[in-house]
């Protein structure tokens, strides 16, 4: 669903940027802007774009080891500078449980210690210069999704990977930020998809395959379902595929 040229790529729930950094390896796009709710990670991305020695320095003074984690978890992160913030979240996701990123009611990171191969390392520095030299044409922000592709035009993309409707009650995971994402914003959410549709802006949605996001999206072109490998799941053996849906703004 990608163009093949893309003036400026748009994802405003931009997460972990997979499909980002994909997209900047090959040269889609000519510039890019991107968000999200999440203004720890906001702020490592743009640390990672600008002061990615500062980062490193710190991270080499990181070990994998209990004591040190929870100590670290328990830094209050406004009390660091933008390099050793970053390195702080990178730190903390790298060693704590599954990879998760998670807070409390109080916007607190509280993912506990992760079992891990004591060799594990902590960072790869090949990997973050990578990411940095594909950051540096990209606006970072820290702002709602609608703001977000305000200025988004028939020569642009943008991919909406949003929190997605929940499959049960136990799937409905909320702690990624402070706040959440309820119907209600799904709503307002696919109402965007379909004004960008009537703009000619080419976008495209993934989220749950179910009877929510089925009704939500009626009438879009060619709604379609794929199988997605999901690697966190309280149980190991629920790890698997699992059926995700992908809409369009109109037929590109």
């Amino acid at each position: 669903m990608v163009p093949p040229a893309i003036a400026t790529y748009y994802e405003p729930f931009v997460g972990g940027g997979a499909l980002l950094f994909e997209l900047a390896a090959r040269r889609r796009f000519q510039r890019a802007v991107i968000s999200d709710a999440n203004r720890e990670l906001i702020l490592c991305y743009q640390a990672v774009r600008d002061r990615l020695d500062e980062i490193v320095e710190a991270l080499d003074g990181y070990r994998y080891n209990e004591v040190v984690y929870y100590e670290t978890r328990a830094l209050d992160p406004e009390t660091l500078s933008p390099g050793e913030r970053a390195a702080r979240l990178i730190y903390l996701n790298r060693v704590g449980f599954n990879g998760l990123y998670r807070v409390n009611s109080a916007g607190l990171f509280n993912v506990p210690f992760g079992r891990h191969p004591p060799t594990i390392a902590i960072y790869d520095a090949d990997r973050l210069r990578a990411a940095s030299a594909a950051l540096q044409n990209v606006e970072i922000l820290c702002r709602d999704f609608e703001a977000t592709i305000g200025a988004a035009t028939v020569d642009d993309f943008v991919y909406f990977d949003p929190p997605y409707v929940p499959l049960s009650r136990t799937s409905n995971f909320r702690a990624y930020a402070q706040g959440g994402f309820d119907h209600a914003e799904q709503e307002r959410l696919a109402a965007a998809l379909r004004r960008l549709g009537a703009r000619g802006v080419r976008a495209a949605l993934s989220n749950s395959d179910c009877a929510t996001t089925r009704a939500l999206y009626r009438g879009l072109p060619r709604p379609e379902r794929i199988s997605v490998r999901r690697a966190i799941n309280s149980v190991t053996s629920a790890r698997g595929p699992v059926g995700e849906l992908l809409v369009r703004s109109f037929e590109f």
